[in-house]
């Protein structure tokens, strides 16, 4: 399995706009984050696969913003893992020692997914998802509180 992950320059971000939509629903939202922190095109045998943006946080976090698959791409292959994994080398050796991630208490499979490779839950951000334009469903569940995880 190739998996890689360039470095996307600020200037070539908004090329990846539809990838980070399917991990956040807002452009409005996207579009205050979109230029923080690094952004990394994945690649998958050869073909862009999604993308992942990080951002930066005080005393050694980082936080995984943005990360989206194309819906090809997902769901048996364990590229999620590998680009988790992936990241994480990327950040140790910049001297990062924790790593946090939020999704919407509505986001069940990515909430198993994160603690299947590690991570714990570590808080609720209470009615996060009330400020987006529009509600966001997911299961049959509103999306509204923001449930973080981190990994050290």
């Amino acid at each position: 399995m190739t998996l890689k992950l360039e470095k996307v320059e600020q200037e070539k971000r908004s090329q990846y706009l539809e990838y980070l939509l399917l991990a956040d629903a807002s452009e409005v939202v996207v579009n205050k984050y979109i230029n923080d922190g690094d952004m990394f095109s994945i690649h998958y045998e050869n073909e862009v696969a999604g993308v992942l943006l990080v951002t930066y946080h005080p005393n050694q976090v980082v936080e995984l913003k943005n990360m989206a698959l194309d819906t090809k791409y997902r769901r048996g292959r364990g590229l999620g893992k590998l680009i988790v994994t992936e990241a994480f080398k990327i950040y140790k050796r910049k001297g990062i020692s924790k790593v946090i991630v939020g999704t919407a208490n509505s986001s069940i499979g990515n909430m198993v997914f994160y603690q299947k490779i590690g991570f714990r839950m570590t808080e609720i951000k209470k009615n996060f998802f009330k400020v987006y334009p529009e509600p966001i469903y997911e299961n049959g569940i509103r999306a509204l509180d923001m449930v973080m995880f981190e990994k050290i």
